[in-house]
C-alpha cells in the first residue's frame, strides 16, 4: 500500500510540474528559439553563427527530446499516451527532428521536420489547442456549406461563361476560368473592372456581381463564421463539464488517500 501512494505520489508531482507556469513557459520559450533558428538559418551567416547556430539546434532538440519524455513518464497511463492526438503530433516531430542534417539524402526531410516544431506552440497553449479542435470539428459542418457554395459558383459562372464570353474571353472563356473570374470577385480584387467591362455591353450585369457577392461574401460567410462559433460554444460546454468531473474524480482519489492514512494510522494505534 505504500508503494502504491508512493507511486501516486510521484505521479502527482510529476504532473504537478509538467502544469507548471514555469514548465510550460520555458517550452513555449524554446519552442520560439527554435523558431528563431530556422529563420536565421535562410540568411547568409558567417561560418561561426552557423557553427553556433548548428549546436543551438542540437541542444533544442535535445531538449525536446527530454519534454517529450517526462511528459510521457508524468502520464500515468502510459498505454494512451499516443492515443492523444497532439501527444502524437509532438512525438512524431520529434522524433522527426533527430533526423541528422548531415545526411544529404535526409536533410531536407529533417530541414521541413524542425520547421514543423514551431507548431508545437500550438500544443503547448491551451487556447491555441481549443481553436485548432474546434476548427477541426467544424469542418464537417463547413464541407456542407462549401459543397453550396460550390453549386453557386458553378451555376453564376455557367450564367457568366455564356452572356460575358463575348466580352473578355481570357476572363468568361468557360466554366473553369469563370469561377476562377468569380473567386477574384469574391475576393474583392479589383472586382469592379470586370464589372464595368461587361457593363459596357450589358448595362444590367451589376446585378450579377451585387447577388454573387451578397451570397458569397455575406451569407455564406456569416454561416462559416456561425458553424464555427457554434462548436466553439459546444467545445466549451464540454470542457466545462470534463473539469467538473475532473474536479470530483480529484475530490474522490483526496478521501480515499486521506481513508487509507487513517486506516493505517488505526492499524499502527492497534498495534
Amino acid at each position: 500500500m505504500s508503494a502504491d501512494l508512493s507511486s501516486a505520489n510521484s505521479f502527482e508531482q510529476l504532473k504537478r510540474i509538467e502544469s507548471s507556469k514555469i514548465f510550460q513557459g520555458a517550452v513555449i520559450t524554446i519552442i520560439i528559439l527554435s523558431a528563431l533558428t530556422i529563420g536565421a538559418k535562410t540568411y547568409d551567416l558567417p561560418p561561426i553563427v552557423e557553427q553556433s547556430l548548428t549546436v543551438l539546434d542540437n541542444a533544442i532538440t535535445l531538449f525536446f527530446l527530454i519534454e517529450i519524455l517526462f511528459r510521457f513518464a508524468a502520464c500515468p497511463a502510459k498505454r494512451r499516451f499516443l492515443m492523444d492526438g497532439w501527444n502524437l503530433f509532438d512525438t512524431l516531430v520529434v522524433i522527426g527532428s533527430l533526423v541528422p542534417l548531415d545526411n544529404s539524402e535526409a536533410v531536407l526531410l529533417g530541414r521541413l521536420l524542425r520547421v514543423f516544431r514551431v507548431l508545437r506552440l500550438v500544443s503547448v497553449v491551451p487556447e491555441l489547442r481549443f481553436l485548432i479542435n474546434s476548427l477541426l470539428k467544424a469542418i464537417p459542418r463547413m464541407g456542407y456549406i462549401a459543397l453550396l457554395m460550390f453549386i453557386i459558383f458553378y451555376i453564376y459562372a455557367a450564367i457568366g461563361s455564356m452572356f460575358f464570353a463575348s466580352v473578355d474571353e481570357e476572363l468568361w472563356g468557360d466554366v473553369a476560368v469563370a469561377m476562377l473570374t468569380l473567386f477574384r470577385v469574391a475576393t474583392f480584387e479589383d472586382w469592379t473592372d470586370v464589372m464595368y467591362a461587361t457593363m459596357a455591353d450589358y448595362p444590367f450585369s451589376w446585378i450579377f456581381y451585387l447577388t454573387f457577392i451578397f451570397l458569397t461574401a455575406f451569407v455564406f460567410l456569416n454561416m462559416m463564421i456561425g458553424a464555427i462559433l457554434e462548436v466553439m460554444s459546444e467545445e466549451q460546454n464540454a470542457e466545462a463539464a470534463q473539469k467538473a468531473h475532473d474536479e470530483r474524480d480529484q475530490i474522490v482519489q483526496q478521501l480515499q488517500s486521506v481513508q487509507r492514512k487513517l486506516d493505517e494510522l488505526s492499524e499502527k494505534l492497534e498495534r
